[in-house]
């Protein structure tokens, strides 16, 4: 009986939560799906041009091309600073922490611009390597997929440290203790006893990047300059400027449906209070 009583406080606790939630998310969403069927006449059309259109689907690659990328760049990156930040003296600790939290006090339009003035034709590095000989013509580092995947691995990467650095504070010592006393080096102690066990914290890092990088919009278009167009821009044109509704709205619904496919292989593989 108490633990009924338990259950029923707790869902009373919840319910202004999940109301909130369906009224801000699903019942939107509900339109937009009802959008994709209706727009611009009934039917699955829109759906069907999202498998024969090559424009959307060039897009589409590209988008799943770019999310890969940063994905792999930004886990190894986090990894690096998470290992310092858990593992490090305390001095690295500090400054670890100052890495990852200072990007988030910098807003994401910020940001970008920054590395527009670091990347650019005229910008900070094209300049200093012209000015010392290195290079006679400026390189293309930006409004190109180059810049994308800058911008957004400096964006994501403090995501990605929380769960990892979680999956390391929860390794046991005495594991590596005891692959050091068998002979081993700490390089192959390393790669085949620390990185597997922290295997949890890569998956959850990876996914949630993923996702985050799946609906990037700021990020590409001012980096990308028009020039490396990933889904959510495509999104925007669709619906601000074409304007066609109905496929804006397909493309929404199966981003969305791949997102929840994504989320619930993170929460199949890792529990939730891994990823903090």
């Amino acid at each position: 009986m108490r633990h009924l009583s338990n259950r029923k406080g707790a869902a009373l606790l919840m319910a202004p939560l999940l109301l909130f939630l369906a009224i801000a998310y699903a019942w939107p969403f509900l339109g937009v799906v009802k959008w994709s069927f209706t727009l611009p006449e009934p039917g699955i059309g829109q759906y069907r041009t999202l498998i024969s259109d090559p424009l959307v689907q060039s897009v589409f690659i590209r988008t799943l091309r770019i999310c890969v990328l940063v994905t792999i760049s930004s886990v190894a990156a986090a990894y690096a600073i998470a290992l310092v930040w858990v593992r490090g003296t305390p001095a690295q600790r500090m400054m670890a922490e100052f890495c990852i939290l200072i990007p988030f006090w910098i807003s994401v339009l910020t940001r970008a611009f920054g590395w527009v003035a670091l990347l650019s034709n005229r910008g900070l590095i094209n300049t200093w390597l012209q000015s010392i000989g290195f290079i006679s013509e400026p390189l293309a580092l930006v409004r190109n997929e180059f810049g994308v995947i800058v911008g957004m691995t400096h964006f994501l990467t403090p995501f990605a440290v929380f769960p990892l650095a979680s999956a390391m504070r929860g390794l046991d010592d005495r594991v590596l203790l005891a692959a050091r006393g068998l002979g081993a080096s700490r390089t192959r102690t390393f790669w085949t006893i620390f990185v597997p066990m922290t295997a949890s914290g890569i998956i959850g890092a990876a996914l949630i990047v993923f996702v985050f990088a799946l609906g990037f919009f700021v990020t590409p278009a001012i980096l990308g300059g028009g020039r490396s167009v990933m889904v959510a821009e495509l999104v925007y044109l669709r619906i601000f400027q074409s304007p066609d509704w109905g496929l804006g709205a397909a493309i929404s619904v199966v981003l969305v449906v791949f997102v929840s496919a994504l989320m619930a292989l993170l929460f199949r593989y890792v529990r939730p209070r891994q990823l903090v």
